[in-house]
Order: structure tokens, then C-alpha cells, then sequence
């Protein structure tokens, strides 16, 4: 696998990276003859060390063999290669993900894209498999699917979820895709604890346009914001900067349209990706 030029942020690439360092010095080895002594390339080596490669199968089971370990390499291998599918996740993301599970109150703003806990699974595939390995997808699209359940568990989470119009106009996946993803968002909109609004695209440019972001409120009164764009995200938990994101939020609120009139925003473009999955269906050969 090529080398990135950063180092992974990931726990587990680092657990391989800090024991290999420690038993390596144990040895009395520099990185060359250690490289030399196992077939590999010092570059590799290197790479594997200051968490810019993640280390191979083989590579684990050839450390084991020459430190004459009880399966330690193999089993931080393991350990990396089950939860690598995190070393993908934007910076920060996965604590927003473990306060986002305990949060009362959830504030979503999407430009774009519906929102991760609104998707339906067909939609999540579409936005999560670019460029990715299947078997991370599956674990991904799970991960998200299952973050959902906040919804569900006694005392529910309530939310706000605003979005510009463009996400109803972004095609993920074709129209029946589209489809199925909008109707999702109508009946979960019905639930008591779940607002759905919906800025007009003829408001023009508002401060939203930015990135996507979010804000969670707990029942000890504090709260919590995660903003995202171009791949990197930010956790923020500093109390007068999340307050600057409420504001935010609240005047980009000002600009939806009120519920029903969103409703009916997000009925009409369902409607017609219902009508062009038709279309589509008619064209196909028999």
C-alpha cells in the first residue's frame, strides 16, 4: 500500500507503529538493518514506523517470526485491519460520533448532502462507496445506519434537520434512489421529535453554503459542535464558539420555510424522481 504524507491518525496504526519502534530498539537495530534482516525495503520500514503505511499481513507475521513474539505484530495487525475503516473517518468525527449517541437536542445543517442520520441505506452506499473498498463500505453504511437509532431508543433524541434545496436537487445515485431517500426523509419528518426545513434555492447565497455542520445539546445543559467540509472535520466544544454556531444555525433557520411548506418542497421533488425512475424503467430493453 503507498505511503501517505501525513501520519495515520489511527490508534491501532499507531499501537503496531510504537511496538515495532520499542522491540526494534530492544534488538539493537537501526531501521536499514532491520529492513535488511526481514526483506524489506528500508523505506518501508520507515513508513510503517512514523504511521505513514499501514503494515501488511505478512509484514506482522515476519516481525513475530524474527522477534520471536507469541503473535503480538499479528494480532495489532488484526486489531488495525478490523477497525480501518476508521482511518478513513474526517479528524474528530469519531468523538463527535460517541457524544452524538448520548445528545439530547441535534441541530443539523446540510448544503448538500442529506444529512448521515437521515439516509437510507441505498442512498449511504452511493455517498460512501466512492473510492472505497467494498468490504469498508459495508462497514461504513453500518456505522451510519446504526448511528440512527437515537431515534429510536427511549427518550429520543429531538432534532432539527435544515438543508438547502440543492440536496433535494443532488441526484445521489439516480432517481429511484433519490426517490426512496426522499420519502424517507417525509416519514421521518412525521415523527414528533424530528423537524425537517428546507431553504429555497431563490434566497441565493447564505452562510451555510460554507459546509455542512451540526450541534448537540445535552441534558446537563452543555453543548457540542461538529463542522465538515472537503474531508476534514472539526469538533468543537469550546462554549463560546459553539454559541456562535447556534446563532448561525438560528439565522439560517430564518431563511426555511416553514415545515409544511417544506413538506410539500420535498413531496414535489420526490414526485419527480418517481416519475423520471419511470421513465427510465420504460427505456430499459425487455
Amino acid at each position: 500500500m503507498p505511503a501517505q504524507p501525513a501520519p495515520y491518525a489511527s490508534p491501532a496504526v499507531r499501537a503496531f507503529a510504537n511496538e515495532l519502534k520499542a522491540w526494534r530498539e530492544e534488538a539493537g537495530h537501526n531501521k536499514a538493518e532491520l529492513s535488511r534482516l526481514l526483506g524489506y525495503t528500508p523505506q518501508y520500514v520507515g513508513q510503517v514506523e512514523e504511521c505513514k503505511n499501514r503494515p501488511s499481513q505478512k509484514f506482522a507475521e515476519d516481525c513475530d517470526t524474527f522477534f520471536k513474539t507469541n503473535g503480538v505484530f499479528f494480532r495489532l495487525w488484526k486489531n488495525l485491519n478490523d477497525t480501518r475503516h476508521m482511518s478513513i473517518l474526517p479528524p474528530g468525527f469519531p468523538e463527535y460520533v460517541e457524544r452524538e449517541s448520548r445528545a439530547s437536542t441535534v441541530r443539523n445543517f446540510s448544503p448538500i448532502l442529506v444529512s448521515g442520520l437521515l439516509q437510507t441505506e441505498a442512498y449511504a452506499y452511493t455517498v460512501l462507496g466512492a473510492n472505497q473498498q467494498p468490504d469498508l463500505v459495508e462497514q461504513l453504511v453500518s456505522d451510519r445506519l446504526g448511528r440512527q437509532q437515537i431515534f429510536d431508543q427511549p427518550g429520543a433524541s429531538r432534532a432539527w434537520f435544515t438543508m438547502d434545496e440543492r440536496v433535494l436537487g443532488c441526484a445521489v445515485g439516480g432517481p429511484k434512489i433519490m426517490r426512496g431517500q426522499l420519502a424517507h426523509i417525509l416519514e421521518m419528518s412525521e415523527r414528533p421529535n424530528i423537524m425537517v426545513n428546507v431553504i429555497p434555492m431563490s434566497v441565493g447565497f447564505h452562510d451555510g453554503l460554507g459546509g455542512v455542520f451540526t450541534i448537540l445539546g445535552f441534558e446537563d445543559g452543555t453543548s457540542a459542535a461538529y463542522t465538515e467540509s472537503g474531508g476534514e472535520g472539526v469538533l468543537i466544544e469550546q462554549a463560546t464558539r459553539v454559541a456562535r454556531h447556534l446563532v448561525r444555525y438560528d439565522l439560517l433557520r430564518g431563511y426555511a420555510l416553514p415545515v409544511a411548506e417544506s413538506r410539500a418542497m420535498i413531496k414535489e421533488a420526490m414526485e419527480s424522481y418517481e416519475r423520471q425512475a419511470a421513465d427510465l424503467a420504460e427505456e430499459q430493453p425487455e
